[in-house]
């Protein structure tokens, strides 16, 4: 491979892989340097986002909306066209820079970067990955990170009925955490067989393949907790419609530049019930105290060494073929799990 290369999204339903600019002649191999206080990580594999990721494929996010101020990789770019995007990178250090511990190289780690053959970052900016984690479940980080982040936003109580709206791999990976939980019962909506059988797999007591469904399963008493994670404006009318008096809506999609009409009429005014956003990026200021990042991350790497998610894995493309990876997810939602892209 002649140099590095990167993942660029260069217009709606366009991924391009290109030469980096300003990349060298290295393709990130055992051999190319590391610029001082860096290392440069070979890249194993990496994990497609289909909620962020899809709307950035199809041009759903405002051109002027900042990729994220959290991220080092990101901070400072827009979701203006050309620009380079992904945030679950799992690679192998090739390399170290003055300044930085040998110790580092050989050592697998996980990133918050773009899709790319190779990058060079910070240590401070990787996650160590846990000895014995194969790399197709280290590049789930983020996921797994969001899905600890919605329960503990949702802070579910012994005896609850929680419903959980939508199963993609950051729902299904909730529905997984919350099955650890001594709830009443555990109910997921979800219409596509493939998801509603991941679902059921990871411990889902009830699946609803409708709305309608949904609502009976919880009953006239309702949800005392729910879930939106369809990434679907339209799916919060059934959430509020779905949860009970005083009941607490999680809503963790992202929407883009999606909107709807959301009925916040008698059922949600007159039960006075409580739409909590939750976004991975903070974590709630009432937990503040005594969780941090570190903290999150220990617990996101522990479930992801203790449920398999290699189940989940529904895809996996070359890299050089990610315009096939990204357009399988956008047309045919009901064939894909999870789609990671590896870097032989």
């Amino acid at each position: 491979m002649a140099g590095r290369l990167t993942l660029m999204f260069t217009g709606p339903g366009r991924v391009e892989v290109v030469a980096r600019e300003g990349g060298g002649d290295d393709d990130g191999g055992p051999g190319a340097p590391a610029p001082p206080g860096q290392v440069l990580v070979r890249t194993l594999a990496s994990a497609i986002s289909a909620g962020t990721e899809l709307l950035a494929f199809r041009g759903q996010i405002p051109p002027g909306t900042a990729l994220d101020e959290t991220l080092g990789a990101l901070a400072g770019g827009t979701f203006a066209y050309p620009f380079r995007y992904g945030y679950a990178a799992v690679g192998e250090v090739a390399a170290v820079g003055a300044g930085v511990d040998a110790a580092w190289r050989g050592r697998r780690v996980f990133a918050f970067e773009p899709h790319a053959t190779a990058f060079t970052a910070a240590p401070a900016d990787l996650v160590a990955v846990p000895d014995g984690l194969a790399p197709e479940r280290a590049a789930l980080l983020a996921h797994m990170e969001t899905a600890v982040n919605l329960v503990l936003d949702g802070a579910p109580l012994v005896g609850e009925e929680v419903l959980v709206i939508g199963q993609g791999t950051v729902g299904l990976l909730a529905t997984a955490l919350l099955a650890r939980f001594p709830l009443a019962r555990l109910t997921v909506c979800e219409p596509l067989p493939l998801r509603a059988s991941a679902a059921r797999a990871l411990g889902a007591r009830h699946v609803a393949a409708s709305a309608d469904d949904a609502v009976r399963a919880v009953g006239a008493r309702g949800a005392d907790l729910v879930f939106e994670l369809s990434g679907d404006p339209a799916a919060l009318d059934l959430a509020i419609a779905a949860a009970g008096h005083e009941a607490r809506i999680v809503v963790g999609s992202w929407y883009g530049g999606k909107r709807a009409a959301v009925n916040l009429g008698g059922r949600f005014h007159r039960r006075r019930q409580r739409l909590v956003s939750s976004q991975v990026s903070r974590i709630a200021p009432g937990l503040s105290a005594r969780w941090d990042r570190e903290r999150r991350f220990g617990v996101a790497w522990n479930a992801l060494a203790e449920i398999d998610t290699l189940p989940l894995v529904s895809h996996r493309f070359p890299f050089a073929d990610a315009q096939a990876a990204y357009e399988l997810i956008d047309r045919h939602p009901e064939r894909v799990l999870q789609v990671l892209l590896a870097y032989g």
